[in-house]
């Protein structure tokens, strides 16, 4: 990917009246709760698109490891941007990747760096899977999230039967639990929301025809909701893409300079005023990431 971020042609007026402004030092902090910034390709600027994202008005950045060879990127982004919040984790795509010790070595990074677990989860999506081998690496990462009380963010794709069932039999689970980019039904956020899940959406909500995505948003109680970008993943609608990263092939990729526009987007599907709403996900962001939010808090820095 180049790393240059470039205005979206046919851009409406969502951005010119949410963002023209931006920052406005009476707004509450606005958190992208779920991206993977190491993720974007070799050569891409990533400095840059963390410091258009903090121009545009994104004060944190939760950035999730998936896999074990990712793990030192991750931590090296926070170390070099006190904005960035580090997570490591296995994602069930990747499990088969992992050496032997690989718990032990994700407790090393775990306890060296102020971070959350995450992204981990189930997914019966693959055309191949070891649902036991899932099932080891998802409850070990729980166990330890729970040992060291940390945040989790949680990853699960056509397994929600299976993920109940997983939850329900642990003898405890971490006290807050993420469902990014949820995707499962509107009956199961209340058993959820009980075992203390927030559930995350990302602009890909603003897709007219995800209308599931669209109904379950509207069910997830206020004091559970949170947005995400899931950059580089999971492109919003054309109208709410202010900032790209472009490919070397020119496709385009997610930038998470774009939450504010995508909060006024969910705004407007919820009816709820934006500046409210971001007051209430900032309320949702301390409730979730707690003390992982302290490192940015910098005496007499600026937003």
């Amino acid at each position: 990917m180049e790393g240059r971020a470039s205005s979206a042609e046919g851009q409406d007026d969502r951005c010119s009246w949410y963002c023209a402004d931006r920052p406005r030092f009476d707004d509450p902090p606005l958190v992208d709760v779920h991206l993977h910034l190491q993720d974007y390709a070799s050569g891409t600027d990533v400095p840059r698109i963390i410091g258009e994202a903090i121009t545009a008005g994104v004060d944190r950045l939760v950035c999730n490891g998936t896999e074990e060879a990712d793990w030192a990127q991750v931590e090296e982004l926070a170390r070099a941007h006190p904005r960035v919040i580090p997570f490591f984790g296995v994602h069930p795509w990747y499990i088969d990747r992992c050496a032997d010790g690989w718990l032990a070595r994700l407790e090393g990074f775990l306890t060296r760096v102020r971070s959350g677990v995450g992204e981990i989860g189930l997914d019966r999506h693959l055309d191949h899977y070891d649902r036991d081998q899932q099932e080891v690496f998802f409850c070990e990462q729980l166990r330890l999230a729970r040992q060291l009380d940390r945040p989790v963010a949680i990853h699960c794709l056509q397994a929600w039967g299976w993920l109940m069932t997983v939850l329900r039999r642990e003898p405890g689970l971490p006290r807050r639990l993420l469902f990014h980019a949820y995707n499962g039904a509107g009956e199961l956020i209340g058993p959820l929301a009980e075992m203390g899940a927030f559930f995350s959406f990302s602009g890909s909500v603003l897709h007219s025809n995800h209308l599931r995505a669209r109904k379950s948003l509207l069910q997830v109680p206020l004091d559970r909701l949170l947005i995400e970008t899931d950059a580089p993943a999971m492109l919003p609608p054309s109208a709410y893409r202010g900032l790209t990263v472009k490919t070397a092939e020119g496709h385009e990729c997610s930038h998470p300079g774009n939450l504010p526009v995508i909060l006024a987007g969910i705004a407007e599907l919820l009816g709820q005023p934006a500046a409210a709403l971001q007051e209430r996900l900032w309320e949702n962001a301390r409730a979730y990431l707690g003390e992982l939010l302290e490192p940015a808090h910098e005496p007499g820095r600026s937003r």
